[in-house]
């Protein structure tokens, strides 16, 4: 059985203004590193075999912050499909700005749900087949992990229906050729 602990990077300056964040490479604020600690210090007491982070920034030095924490040295591997979703001309704005101006969540420019489904699913089957009956953390962003939720779940959970908190962790695994979902957005771990 493969598992997959995916981790929401910390926070950074835009989620705490509320802003939308996609592609751009915004850092963590000092309040993301605390929580990439506090995760670190909630996932050292599990054994892993390695550590897949998207590409930027947030997401990266969230995973660095983690591996400083966990007991035993694993491999740190950037994967670009779990790159967060790019939103186009909503990028940037307020949550308030894009109620007013794109009521729909229709912004202009967006990666289309399905190549950005597909782009993740398909990194999801690199990863099993390259890491499979491992144990793997995957440091991402919200709309990647809503949408992995979303589709293992057919809806039920993720793409909007869940706030996925800054650096919460979700839990899944790949037994009998399906992924299945373990436990989404947990907290407490975080002060």
């Amino acid at each position: 059985m493969t598992t997959i602990c995916l981790v929401r990077h910390g926070e950074t300056e835009w989620n705490k203004q509320l802003r939308l964040q996609g592609q751009e490479d915004i850092h963590l604020n000092d309040t993301g590193r605390q929580q990439a600690k506090e995760a670190g210090l909630h996932l050292q007491h599990s054994d892993w075999d390695v550590l897949i982070t998207s590409p930027l920034s947030r997401a990266k030095e969230t995973a660095t912050i983690i591996l400083n924490h966990l007991n035993q040295p694993i491999d740190l591997v950037e994967m670009e499909n779990f790159k967060e979703r790019a939103f186009g001309e909503g990028s940037g704005l307020t949550y308030d700005e894009i109620h007013a101006r794109y009521p729909n969540r229709d912004y202009p420019g967006q990666e289309e749900w399905e190549p950005f489904q597909k782009r993740i699913f398909d990194g999801l089957n690199e990863v099993q087949q390259q890491f499979q009956d491992k144990k793997i953390l995957l440091v991402a962003h919200g709309a990647v992990i809503n949408a992995i939720l979303s589709v293992l779940s057919e809806g039920e959970i993720g793409s909007g229906k869940t706030k996925l908190m800054n650096a919460c962790i979700s839990n899944i695994e790949h037994l009998n050729e399906l992924w299945q979902i373990t436990t989404y957005n947990e907290t407490h771990h975080l002060s």
